[in-house]
């Protein structure tokens, strides 16, 4: 078994700790000192000096990975999947090769989202200078001029960008189930304009000069409540990116800087801002929401900065773990009326599919997604091979129901159940349901 330098470093001291903490009073100021001293050293520091350079390739072919037919990525001359431990005992070396890889399959993905989907990539923000930085998101053509339904989707927290749900999905699994292109595809086959939020990409870094120092937006001529919660917003997110950025960026070993990208600094912020640069502007009647995760709060912050304008135009909402809380975001009591009518979360649990979950939240209902595994609700799956047509199907009824000016929905349709556990239907048919298709169900 080998040893690493860091370990060979800190044992005698871990070991002189272990004897001082046998002895009685009077040596605590010598376990004191110890623990300063160990305070004092940086780990990292010691872990960077028993590893390899931080020197990885920048395609799939420089890692001798590819795609295959399936969309599983596989090694290029044994056909392997990918292999996190590619070198023994050198834990955090192989992380940051790991991250190496996902940033480039981020882009690999952006590829598909305009070459293999055919969506157009849009600068934002809209009347940004050739000098500031900008962020983006992806559209289907007809986005903005599809006169009937929309779908937007909003993925979660962490290294995750637009089109994806899971980058570890992606590399592990495949690119079905870890990104947003089944959804995608299916939605502009059934009609729908597609929106795909990209609410990670909030800044851009640049090397930092000795003497900078970077200060919040400039939001002098604002009110002071509107500049408090901005505020409090800007740090909030600051804190939970930079956790983020020192494992997404792996090649990163400059001191760096990050530029905020205006009024689109946060997840909440670029949510708001696409919504009302696009969504609201879009000619579709009916707007629906997909949003997993740190999505789901997105939406929720969404609705209490624009209630009107969202219950006149979204639908529905599939959540799928959403971690919104409507205590804490502070959602009055005519949103959380509004969640309960049109929101529906499948969420982490052991218990049989669409099994009701209880929940101390009085916002909207929650059913298990038969799974413990967070990323895994990223998409309904049906029989094998893994299917979305039940989502589209539910999706479909909301738009054709009677209320629409459609025609009378079958009640032995599957999608029956998902659109009674949005509560946008009386309840009726159900059991009818059931007891033709036993199979009827769908999560993500």
């Amino acid at each position: 078994m080998s040893i690493s330098l860091s370990s060979l470093i800190l044992l005698p001291i871990w070991i002189n700790m272990s004897q001082i903490q046998q002895g009685g009073p009077d040596e605590k100021e010598k376990t004191t000192a110890l623990k300063d001293l160990l305070s004092r050293i940086d780990l990292d520091e010691l872990m960077k000096k028993d590893e390899p350079p931080l020197d990885f390739p920048d395609t799939l072919e420089g890692f001798e990975y590819a795609f295959n037919e399936k969309g599983q990525l596989r090694h290029i001359k044994t056909g392997e999947p990918f292999v996190f431990n590619y070198r023994e005992d050198l834990h955090r070396w192989n992380q940051k090769r790991y991250e190496a890889l996902g940033e480039i399959i981020t882009k690999y993905v952006y590829d598909l989202l305009e070459k293999d989907c055919n969506l157009k990539k849009i600068f934002i923000p809209v009347d940004a200078t050739e000098s500031e930085p900008k962020s983006f998101i992806f559209m289907s053509e007809d986005a903005l001029t599809n006169p009937q339904k929309l779908m937007v989707l909003i993925h979660g927290s962490g290294v995750v960008r637009a089109g994806q749900w899971a980058r570890k999905l992606i590399i592990n699994e495949d690119l079905d189930s870890g990104t947003q292109i089944p959804f995608i595809k299916r939605a502009m086959d059934e009609g729908y304009g597609v929106i795909v939020l990209n609410p990670n990409e909030n800044c851009i870094e640049v090397e930092k000069p000795k003497t900078h120092v970077q200060s919040s937006s400039d939001s002098s001529d604002e009110p002071v409540e509107k500049r408090e919660r901005k505020d409090k917003v800007f740090k909030e997110t600051k804190k939970r990116r930079d956790f983020y950025e020192k494992y997404r960026n792996p090649q990163r070993e400059k001191e760096m800087m990050q530029l905020y990208i205006r009024e689109n600094g946060s997840p909440e912020e670029h949510t708001v801002y696409v919504w009302d640069h696009f969504i609201a502007k879009s000619a579709a009647e009916n707007v629906f929401f997909v949003a997993h995760s740190y999505g789901g709060l997105a939406f929720v912050e969404l609705m209490i900065q624009r209630e009107a304008d969202v219950k006149s135009k979204v639908t529905a909402v599939a959540l799928t773990d959403s971690v919104h809380n409507v205590w804490h975001q502070e959602a009055g009591k005519t949103i959380r009326e509004w969640m309960r009518e049109n929101c529906c979360n499948w969420v982490s649990s052991s218990e049989p599919l669409d099994t009701s979950v209880e929940s101390m939240l009085p916002d909207c209902p929650r059913v298990s997604a038969a799974t413990l595994q967070h990323a895994e609700r990223r998409i309904p799956l049906g029989e094998e091979p893994p299917s979305i047509d039940p989502f589209f199907e539910g999706f479909n009824l909301l738009w054709f129901p009677p209320a629409f000016g459609g025609s009378p929905m079958p009640s032995d349709s599957c999608m029956l159940y998902f659109v009674q556990s949005l509560s946008l239907l009386p309840v009726g048919g159900l059991t009818d349901c059931q007891s033709k298709n036993p199979q009827c169900s769908i999560y993500f």
